[in-house]
């Protein structure tokens, strides 16, 4: 799905609404000393034999989260879109001149 990079959005520290910079949220990466991690690495260790891990069945596709920087003021909050998809894609907004010249192009071939 492809979205625009800037959105006009309502920003709650200038309480009116301005245009936003969309950046797609990232996850860090995972804390090696987490609870979960260091039980893992216990059960694996020593002779207590042979661990198995739970099956975990892997989605195919993950509902975007998304980081909304307002340009006047600098403020960031996060938003999901709650679709799930494959595959997500920031682009440029295009005019209507450029558009329509694109199309033109397409119906000439």
């Amino acid at each position: 799905m492809n979205l625009p990079k800037t959105i006009k959005d309502y920003c709650r520290k200038c309480k009116k609404h301005t245009e936003h910079k969309l950046k797609q949220f990232k996850p860090g990466s995972p804390r090696p000393l987490a609870e979960g991690n260091r039980k893992n690495v216990e059960k694996k260790r020593g002779y207590k034999g042979k661990y198995q891990f739970p099956a975990k069945v892997k989605k195919q596709n993950k509902k975007p989260t998304f980081i909304a920087e307002c340009t006047a003021c600098k403020a960031k909050h996060y938003f999901v879109i709650p679709k799930r998809m494959k595959k997500v894609e920031l682009v440029a907004k295009e005019s209507k001149q450029a558009k329509s010249e694109r199309q033109a192009k397409g119906q000439q071939k």
